[in-house]
């Protein structure tokens, strides 16, 4: 395994947690292994591991983009790992309200829902 690989898993099950983290890497090699070992490295090993903003402020940009692009599956895990990022539930509102300006209400109607579905599942 590559040292990005490596860096990555660390980071992202940091980030999800050791137990929701194992699950995803299920979902994603069952798909595609390739497309798995992509993500891992390059998205969590290079990107979520590079300094010059912390991993709180990184999940909200991560939040704004994915809200106002309509990518519920990574708008999920990323509303998940905001919360263990440290980012607290009203500060994912203020991001959402960002979205709901720029990309439109309907964005940001479809992040808050996905967003009440992630803290429920946190209640659990």
């Amino acid at each position: 395994m590559s040292d990005d690989y490596e860096k990555g898993y660390w980071q992202f099950s940091k980030m999800v947690g050791e137990e929701n983290f194992g699950k995803l890497l299920a979902r994603l090699k069952s798909v595609c292994p390739d497309f798995e070992r992509e993500v891992v490295a390059v998205v969590g090993g290079r990107i979520w591991t590079r300094e010059g903003i912390d991993l709180k402020t990184r999940s909200l940009c991560s939040i704004c983009v994915l809200a106002a692009l309509g990518r519920n599956n990574a708008l999920k895990l990323n509303l998940q790992m905001a919360l263990h990022n440290g980012a607290r539930v009203e500060e994912i509102y203020e991001a959402i309200f960002q979205v709901a300006v720029y990309a439109g209400y309907p964005a940001a109607w479809d992040a808050l829902d996905k967003l009440a579905d992630v803290l429920e599942d946190e209640k659990a």
